[in-house]
């Protein structure tokens, strides 16, 4: 209970905390079985609360998503969290403008430092393009 009154864990990270303290596996399988049940442990809240404070924070559902698989997450919980989750492509718009200012890029190098950071933050190409304005059929437009 000490581990969860800082912060919330999934399953498998407070089972492997529990068992690098020292206690054994079946003991830490029994600790985490029980707190499940009582609601304390749950895997869906903490995927939409990851999903809700890392998108504040400006990362897109891409990288979101792979720190929630390598932090032990099922997919059939991370999706619902994401679908959850703000207007993505809106999000990217308003961190290219925090990143990069209002004004349009004029330059297609421009934009294309403006998309490598926003993959870097983890959103689609499809969120690119919508946060940079760029068409592929069409050159340049306005975002």
């Amino acid at each position: 209970m000490t581990l969860l009154a800082r912060r919330d864990f999934t399953v498998r990270e407070l089972s492997e905390r529990l068992i690098e303290r020292g206690i054994g596996e079946a003991a830490a399988a029994a600790a985490v079985a029980e707190l499940l049940r009582d609601g304390v442990l749950d895997d869906g809240r903490y995927a939409h609360n990851y999903v809700a404070w890392h998108a504040g924070r400006g990362q897109g559902p891409l990288r979101i998503a792979a720190e929630l698989r390598r932090r032990g997450l099922a997919a059939d919980l991370i999706e619902p969290a994401l679908a959850a989750g703000p207007d993505w492509s809106a999000l990217a718009r308003k961190v290219c403008r925090a990143k990069f200012g209002p004004e349009p890029p004029d330059s297609w190098a421009l934009r294309a430092r403006r998309a490598r950071f926003l993959q870097y933050r983890g959103f689609s190409s499809d969120h690119i393009r919508a946060a940079t304005g760029a068409e592929p059929e069409t050159g340049f437009s306005e975002p």
